[in-house]
């Protein structure tokens, strides 16, 4: 057998720039690196050989490469990851919450932190936890519950089987997800006689599972007897490039399509049978259809509360609830009637068995109604005053076109996003499922990394931009350019407002609630610019429209920042539905007495079991 002497490091370089897509590209894209002690003789060493044969990126921290890359693999739809290193302790530690973002999104990213010595000789080595009773643990153990594939490299031949159990996870459509090599820093400069046949290059497919004949059947016959049938469109139904189908799908039969958060843009808003957003942040028309609705079809999706209004949104009694999906744990959530397979595939199938059917024709009335509703609540000021949320996304819209795609992650923003931006087919980018303060700057860069072809618009609100904006200065060093609208509510607007809605008093959320001795001025403009953004105050509305059209010459990042009202929410007339944050059972003042019997109101209407 011929072998070649390498170090653990370097092999782990050189098979991963052998691994391939069916594209002909590397499944790896590239290595974000802040190298410290634990990786920078080792990996750091090994990656500066490869040079462009697995490129390496520099960022400004741990967690917010790890969104960038993130960003990156969702936009990707999954078919190709980055990786990120640290070095062990705090540069490890990090990247435990963007693991965890990754994980509940089911998102696809190779992380690399440094880890202790394998040999113990110098422990404690600087940053090391020490754990008095057992001497196997070390901080990047915070990873194993976050990670769908944890390995710790002891010895250099691991890396045999560990780095094929990793590429088979990230590259599996039901177990994909966030993969951890914690990589004892001593190892990682071991030498080691590879077998060459490790490192020829390797094409890795994504599978494409098919339906049970008799769950299929099962499902057409729940279809069919269906008299007020609603599709509930996921994230599985983009990750399986399954917009097309769907839309379809949707004409042919007459099933009107309702969207979660991460299924938004699967269909085009402008497809008839799209009627928007379902559950706590949904139209009007989506949640009026999947109230009466008697058969809820879910297609990718993982029936999160705020999709199904806490469970108390499908309350028409007896409905019957079907879960596609390719992850058999989500299919059988909820006492669905599951049916286990790729999203694409299903579709087809269930297409086919179908042949003619045709449901009710749904209230075309619902969907013009909330269109209309949309358009007037995102129209431009008619006189002075702080704008709200709305009306900053009425302007963004007006001011791009079917090229752009909105992006976002936490506070008001998202669900204003889902109510009212009307995107074209993939043209919707939202981190919701974990709602991570911090993901938007460094996750619109690495959703332009992956799109360069479209316009990128990243919503920030002032608390999301203060958790996390290094990675600005990275965008502007490699010439990313996307246009930040950063709206200045003064502090957690959306936050505030459930405080309210809940039974509480303002406290803590915005500035002006906040225990201080001064109230803060922060020039959001001067901060972005002495990163070499190019940034700007919009003084309004009109404005704001000028400044879009303006960033797109731009080969920089460009943030405008505009104020906005922070009492404002995004929904509207009877839009929007319950979702379960609990209330004080007992309290002194009446309007939280209010609340709490509100709270067991709608509780009562849950229902999560057929």
């Amino acid at each position: 057998m011929s072998t070649i002497k390498l170090t653990a490091a370097q092999a782990m370089v050189k098979w991963l720039a052998a691994q391939m897509t069916e594209d002909g590209e590397r499944f790896v894209d590239g290595v974000w690196a802040i190298f410290g002690h634990g990786n920078v003789a080792g990996l750091g060493e090994a990656l500066q050989k490869a040079g462009n044969s697995l490129p390496t990126w520099r960022g400004q921290n741990e967690q917010t490469m790890a969104h960038a890359a993130i960003a990156y693999a969702k936009a990707k739809k999954r078919r190709r990851v980055q990786a990120v290193t640290s070095s062990i302790g705090p540069g490890a530690t990090n990247m435990v919450t963007a693991a965890a973002l990754a994980h509940v999104n089911r998102l696809p990213v190779l992380l690399i932190p440094g880890d202790v010595f394998a040999n113990r000789r110098p422990d404690p080595v600087l940053q090391q936890v020490e754990d008095f009773d057992d001497g196997t643990v070390s901080a990047n153990d915070c990873f194993r519950p976050v990670s769908r594939y944890f390995d710790r490299i002891t010895r250099p031949e691991q890396l045999l089987t560990a780095l094929p159990r990793a590429l088979r996870v990230m590259t599996d459509p039901a177990s994909c997800g966030p993969v951890t090599l914690s990589f004892c820093q001593d190892v990682q400069a071991e030498a080691y006689d590879w077998p060459e046949a490790f490192f020829e290059p390797k094409v890795w497919r994504i599978r494409r599972p098919a339906p049970d004949a008799r769950d299929l059947e099962d499902v057409v016959a729940l279809i069919r007897a269906a008299k007020n049938p609603v599709i509930v469109a996921g994230g599985g139904v983009i990750y399986s490039d399954a917009g097309q189908e769907l839309a379809d799908f949707a004409t042919r039969h007459a099933i009107p399509v309702i969207e979660t958060q991460a299924g938004k843009s699967a269909l085009a808003q402008s497809h008839p049978m799209n009627f928007g957003a379902a559950g706590v942040d949904g139209s009007a028309a989506a949640n009026a259809l999947a109230r009466k609705a008697d058969l809820v079809i879910g297609i990718g999706t993982r029936f999160q509360d705020f999709t199904t209004g806490s469970w108390s949104l499908f309350e028409a009694k007896g409905r019957k609830l079907v879960s596609i999906n390719v992850q058999a744990y989500d299919a059988d959530k909820h006492g669905a009637i599951g049916l286990v397979a790729d999203a694409r595939v299903a579709i087809a199938a269930l297409g086919e068995k179908l042949g003619t059917y045709r449901a009710p024709q749904p209230e075309a009335a619902l969907r013009s109604e909330w269109l209309a509703a949309v358009d007037r609540h995102c129209a431009a000021p008619s006189e002075d005053g702080l704008p709200s949320d709305a009306q900053v996304i009425g302007a963004v819209q007006r001011a791009t076109d079917e090229n752009a795609i909105a992006m976002c992650a936490a506070g008001t923003m998202p669900g204003a996003l889902k109510l009212l931006w009307q995107p074209s087919q993939g043209g919707y980018h939202m981190e919701y499922g974990y709602s991570c303060m911090g993901y938007e700057i460094a996750g619109a860069m690495g959703l332009k990394l992956a799109r360069p072809e479209r316009e990128v618009i990243c919503f920030v609100g002032d608390g999301s931009y203060m958790m996390a904006n290094s990675e600005l200065a990275t965008a502007v060093m490699r010439k990313v350019p996307f246009t930040i609208v950063l709206t200045d509510n003064r502090g957690y607007g959306c936050i505030n407002r459930l405080q309210r809605g809940t039974g509480g008093e303002a406290f803590n959320n915005l500035y002006k609630d906040c225990n201080i001795e001064q109230q803060p001025a922060i020039d959001f403009v001067a901060h972005a610019g002495s990163m070499g953004a190019f940034a700007v105050k919009a003084e309004n509305i009109a404005d704001l429209e000028t400044q879009i059209a303006n960033a797109r010459d731009r080969d920089i990042p460009t943030v405008i920042v505009i104020d906005t009202d922070p009492t404002d929410g995004p929904g509207f007339g009877d839009a929007g539905h319950w979702w379960d944050v609990a209330v004080p059972e007992v309290g002194a003042t009446e309007k939280l007495k209010q609340a709490y019997a509100s709270y067991l109101a709608s509780a009562a209407k849950q229902n999560t079991v057929n």
